[in-house]
């Protein structure tokens, strides 16, 4: 057969390129094993790079979905003693709700919002929902027209008007999508309120995996919460529009100003406190916690596509050198060779195509399974789609990977040595030293890639199995949880309240295999916020007023309940009531803070500020520390108090309108499985108030588990992408060692025929594996000390270069060459020395 100088690479015919496709198709089918190899490979690698890359696109690359979404920001308050505004957007006051959007002149709109929960009912059963309150400037700052209807006016905050907007869900799923839904009347905390609008489907605001708000109602601001004394009482947030041309910094030179008017209207009391505005991309905000675990991810996917590449490119050249005979022929007839290289590129850019078509349909099922299995740090969840901007990066990763991985091969075969080859006769599929190398280079970059991948792994699991077994200051077997917010318009007074609260825990403890039952403000490891207080005979070096820690109100037998040893003294008792000593404990974490090397019991702390006018408690006991946040996170100084005795703690700071115990978590110990006492809890709820919700009723260990959840699923995550790396690197081994024994068939039997052992064959071929292997080893744990930085925020309690890991990672690597080379050592080792020479 005569070729003509032409070809698709010089813009050849169409009819060219078709015929150069049918005939790979048709090379193609005649190798089934090594087509559907070759595929599946790159749909994994692909695959896998293309699902995180639709997480990243749909979390960080894509705009936020608000129009102009680069002029929206958040601006908040660092305030001194605290980290507030540093890792976060930083909260605001109630009174700066009102005062930064009025004197500043940088926002074309700023708003202030706050989550909460309403008690929805009067639609079937009574349910707690999330619910944000916000000033109707939040709307205008988004601009984002509701649906139907309209949003609050700025009147109808002012004048506290009882209006909601619903998110189109709670509209589809509590109201069935009611067309006449507008004017309707809905029960928040058991108060009438006006449906006015209802938002588009996409909207979600405050975003973010956890604050799914169902309504949203005007910010209607009570007097309280606009008084002097509100000034230090950080708990709101605000979000705002740019004017044109205005960049962050600008807009926080200008909230710098109107701050310092701000302290200087602090009551004599606060003036100790410091703030510093500060002004962030809302996108940043939104993504800030996201950052790291994505950029983890996608090193990983890349990682396993790498060695997919590499796995291809070996097989490629292994099919390119058993068809020397056929390129040295096709040469020698007057092929060219760039004829013979784009013939080469086609068939890995076909591969690719193939396995990267599949790669997408992979990709949009491991999306769709694993969506609600990301962690929730992961913001925009619903964002996250397989769109045409996704499906053309896979795509194009396609291309770039058949054509990268396609070169060695096409090289290769540029350069048969035609003579050499026909020389040989009938023999085929021997390959010169530089094939050789090659093949060896890519085997030892998979192995050192995959390395890297494992040694993440094993010190992601190393830090997992050392959270798992830290000391939580508490025992959470056997114990239940539920969340209850009580409606002010039944329970009004300190007295309902109370009575409520009495009733639910007289009831509890009567129940048969309940142990101990408690209500408290916070649980442990869900977080929870701070309070100023004075310690007594303590001076803080950073100045007055700088001194907090978390503090939890607590009722009943909490402690028992929630399993916190004491450590010294007593936990409170029912006497500790508004009538007697004011008393607190604390956990040890505070105690040697304050009082180090002392005896806690008997210390007094005041909360508040120095110039606060508030009566001392005196610490009657000191329990250990339990964890506020996830396990992996330092201990931290926390204060208990009786919430009988709240009122009298605050002193001249209690305001006659001021309500204590009216929601938080039903804590109790049974000896029955948590699940049994999970009706038992929501039945003796209803015999009490029949209306009222408990929601999230769970176990103690589900609680904890659920702050384990990032981590865990980091774990899982790079654990499953290093065991597939490992497994394609091992089947590269296999394949390099098995090719390797097959072109050296002559060689086995000549070695045997001159009296060589059969276990000195399999050594000879386990050897050459392990010599790959460690290779590999070397430069793997190599790049995994390079890599550690981007490991050294995930880690706890373990070192990014933890010779433990990286001796059994390398064992583990070591030992699976081996394996891959068993089989063809003893395919080399069964060789019958005559028939092989006489073959040949």
């Amino acid at each position: 057969m005569l070729y003509k100088n032409s070809y698709p690479c010089s813009g050849a015919s169409m009819e060219t390129l078709f015929h150069d496709l049918r005939l790979t198709f048709r090379q193609l089918r005649k190798s089934p094993g090594f087509t559907l190899t070759a595929v599946l490979m790159l749909a994994f690698g692909i695959g896998a790079t293309t699902a995180i890359f639709s997480i990243v696109d749909g979390v960080i690359l894509r705009p936020l979905p608000f129009p102009q979404a680069d002029r929206l920001v958040t601006l908040g308050d660092q305030v001194s003693s605290t980290n507030w505004g540093q890792q976060d957007a930083g909260p605001i006051t109630g009174p700066e709700v009102v005062i930064y959007p009025r004197d500043t002149r940088s926002f074309e709109n700023l708003g202030g919002y706050g989550s909460m929960s309403f008690e929805l009912s009067g639609i079937g059963q009574p349910a707690q929902i999330n619910a944000t309150r916000m000033t109707p400037s939040v709307f205008s700052a988004l601009e984002i027209a509701p649906l139907m209807g309209r949003v609050f006016t700025v009147q109808e905050d002012l004048q506290k008007e009882q209006v909601a907007v619903l998110s189109y869900t709670t509209w589809k799923s509590r109201f069935s999508g009611d067309p006449h839904i507008l004017g309707s009347k809905i029960l928040l905390d058991r108060k009438p309120y006006i449906v006015i609008g209802v938002m588009p489907r996409d909207f979600e605001f405050p975003l973010g995996h956890l604050n799914g708000s169902e309504i949203w109602v005007p910010m209607s601001l009570s007097p309280e919460e606009l008084s002097p004394e509100a000034s230090t009482s950080w708990y709101l947030q605000m979000v705002g529009r740019l004017k044109p041309g205005v960049s962050p910094a600008q807009a926080q030179s200008d909230a710098e100003l109107v701050a310092t008017q701000i302290m200087r209207n602090y009551p004599p009391d606060s003036t100790n406190f410091h703030i510093k505005p500060v002004v962030y991309s809302l996108q940043h905000i939104t993504v800030l916690h996201a950052i790291p675990l994505l950029r983890m991810l996608f090193f990983a996917v890349v990682v396993v596509l790498l060695i997919a590449c590499a796995n291809l490119a070996g097989l490629l050249l292994v099919r390119a050198i058993r068809r020397q005979r056929e390129t040295a022929v096709r040469l020698a007839i007057g092929a060219p060779a760039l004829k013979l290289l784009w013939q080469t590129l086609l068939e890995s850019l076909v591969l690719s195509i193939a396995g990267g078509l599949l790669g997408i349909a992979l990709a949009a099922l491991a999306l769709l399974i694993g969506r609600s299995l990301l962690p929730v740090t992961i913001p925009r969840v619903n964002e996250i789609t397989l769109n045409w901007s996704v499906v053309g990066f896979a795509l194009l990763l396609a291309l770039l990977t058949g054509f990268v991985c396609g070169l060695a091969p096409g090289f290769a075969a540029l350069r048969t040595n035609v003579n050499a080859v026909m020389k040989e006769g009938g023999r085929s599929g021997s390959s010169s030293s530089s094939h050789g190398r090659l093949r060896s280079a890519l085997v030892v970059m998979e192995i050192a890639v995959a390395l890297i991948l494992l040694t993440a792994s094993g010190l992601l699991l190393r830090s997992f199995s050392k959270m798992s077994s830290v000391d939580l200051g508490f025992r959470p077997d056997h114990v239940t949880t539920a969340i209850y917010s009580l409606p002010q318009k039944q329970y009004s007074t300190q007295a309902g309240i109370d009575g409520f609260n009495n009733r639910l825990l007289q009831q509890l403890r009567r129940t048969p295999g309940v142990q101990a039952v408690g209500i408290t403000t916070t649980i442990p490891t869900t977080g929870n916020g701070i309070s100023s207080f004075i310690a007594d005979g303590y001076v803080d070096p950073r100045g007055p007023d700088q001194t907090a820690a978390s503090s939890s109100q607590v009722i009943g037998d909490y402690f028992k309940a929630i399993g916190t040893p004491l450590l010294r003294g007593r936990y409170f008792t029912d006497s500790d009531n508004a009538q007697s000593q004011l008393v607190v404990i604390v956990n040890h974490e505070f105690a040697e803070h304050y009082w180090p090397h002392q005896d806690p019991i008997g210390k007094r702390l005041r909360t508040g500020t120095q110039k606060m006018v508030t009566p001392w408690m005196t610490v009657v006991g000191e329990v250990a520390d339990a964890k506020l946040n996830s396990p992996d996170t330092d201990a931290s100084e926390q204060f208990y108090q009786p919430i009988a005795q709240l009122e009298k703690d605050a002193g001249a700071l209690a305001a006659p309108t001021d309500l204590s115990g009216n929601g938080g978590y039903v804590v109790l110990r049974s000896a029955l499985p948590p699940e049994q006492m999970e009706n038992t809890l929501r039945a003796t709820v209803r015999s009490i108030d029949a209306q009222l919700p408990l929601t999230q009723v769970q176990s103690m260990e589900q609680v904890v588990s659920q702050s384990e959840a990032p981590r865990r699923f980091n774990t899982i995550i790079i654990s499953i992408f290093a065991l597939a790396a490992v497994l394609l690197s091992v089947l590269g081994i296999y394949s390099i060692i098995s090719f390797s024994v097959a072109s050296r068939v002559q060689e086995m039997a000549i070695r045997m025929a001159l009296g060589s052992p059969r276990s000195g064959i399999v050594r000879l071929v386990l050897a050459s594996g392990l010599k790959l292997a460690a290779v590999g080893c070397v430069l793997g744990l190599a790049g995994a000390v390079a890599a550690s930085r981007l490991l050294q925020s995930f880690l706890f309690h373990v070192s990014p270069f933890d010779p433990v890991v990286m001796a059994v990672t390398a064992i583990a690597v070591l030992g699976l060459a081996v394996a891959a080379s068993v089989l063809p050592a003893l395919r080399a080792a069964s060789v019958d020395p005559i028939q092989s020479l006489r073959a040949e």
